[in-house]
C-alpha cells in the first residue's frame, strides 16, 4: 500500500520491554511478530496480520519515554514537515533521521502537547493491511485545546477539519479530499482525568469488543473504559501489562461520519 501525505501510514509502540509487549500482543490479536534481524534495529519487532504488516513494538528510548503507541503520518518530505511543524508552534521532539533504507522520519509534539510522528517512505510504505479485524481502524486526537489542534494540522499536514455535532461534544473529522482519514475529541469536562496530556489514540478493530476487552484483562491488561456502544460502532479503551493505553473497536457498518 501507498499513503498520500497527511494520510495515517503506521503504528507503533514503545515499551519499556518490548519481548513482553510482543507476547501480549500476539495472544490478544493473534499476530505473529518478525524481529528485524539488523543489529541497530534493537528488536524491533513487526505485528503481522494474515502475513500482512499491521503494527510494530520497539524498546523505549530512554526510561523517561512512557509507554505509548505512536501514530505516524505519511509525507513525501520529512525535512519540509518540520519546519511546518516549527513554524505553526509544535516542538520537534526527534530531529529527521533515516531509518536503514526503510524510510524517514521525525517526532513532535502539537502545540497542546500530543505526540505523533511522520514517515517518509523508503522500501517501506507503512501497514499492509488497514480496515480490516485485528487492523488498525482509526486514530484520534484527544486534545485540550481543540482549536490550536485545527490550526495546527491542516497547516502541517494539510488535513481539513469538519465538525460534527454530537450529544454533548462536538466531534471533528481530519478529512483529506473529503474523506476522513482521523477524527479529535475535545478533553472537556469531568470525565477526562486533569493529570491526563493530550494525546492520539489508536483503534484497532475486533469482532467483538466484549470478549477481546475480557481477554486482554486476562493477560494481564487493564480495561479503563469498558465496552460501550456508540454510532460508529462497540469500542473499549484497554491498558497493556507496560502501560500502553489503546481501543478496540467492533465498526458499524452503516456508520457514515
Amino acid at each position: 500500500m501507498s499513503y498520500a501525505p497527511g494520510r495515517i501510514a503506521w503504528v507503533d509502540l514503545a515499551s519499556p520491554d518490548a519481548k513482553a509487549s510482543a507476547e501480549f500482543y500476539q495472544d490478544l490479536f493473534g499476530w505473529t511478530a518478525d524481529i528485524a534481524p539488523e543489529p541497530e534495529a534493537q528488536g524491533y519487532t513487526t505485528f503481522r496480520t494474515g502475513g500482512k504488516a499491521v503494527a510494530a513494538v520497539g524498546q523505549q528510548m530512554s526510561p523517561d519515554q512512557p509507554p505509548a503507541w505512536t501514530t505516524y503520518f505519511a509525507t513525501d518530505d520529512v525535512d519540509a514537515t518540520t519546519a511546518n511543524v516549527r513554524a505553526a508552534g509544535g516542538n520537534v521532539v526527534m530531529e529527521p533521521m533515516d531509518v536503514m533504507g526503510y524510510g524517514r522520519m521525525a517526532v513532535y509534539l502539537d502545540p497542546a502537547g500530543a505526540a505523533f510522528a511522520v514517515w517518509q517512505a523508503g522500501s517501506m510504505s507503512g501497514a499492509e493491511v488497514m480496515g480490516e479485524t485485528n487492523s488498525l481502524g482509526w486514530n484520534e486526537l484527544m486534545s485540550r485545546d481543540a482549536a490550536a489542534a485545527k490550526a495546527f494540522y491542516q497547516q502541517v499536514l494539510g488535513v481539513t477539519p469538519r465538525d460534527i455535532a454530537m450529544e454533548d461534544a462536538t466531534y471533528t473529522l481530519w478529512e483529506l479530499g473529503g474523506t476522513a482519514v482521523g477524527g479529535m475529541m475535545p478533553m472537556d469536562g469531568d470525565m477526562w482525568p486533569p493529570d491526563l496530556p493530550s494525546h492520539w489514540m489508536v483503534y484497532f478493530n475486533v469482532d467483538d469488543t466484549d470478549a477481546i476487552a475480557a481477554k486482554a484483562e486476562s493477560l494481564g491488561g487493564t480495561v479503563s473504559v469498558p465496552p460501550t456502544d456508540t454510532p460508529a460502532g462497540r469500542f473499549a479503551v484497554l491498558g497493556d501489562p507496560q502501560g500502553a493505553h489503546f481501543s478496540v473497536i467492533k465498526p458499524d457498518p452503516d456508520f457514515q461520519p
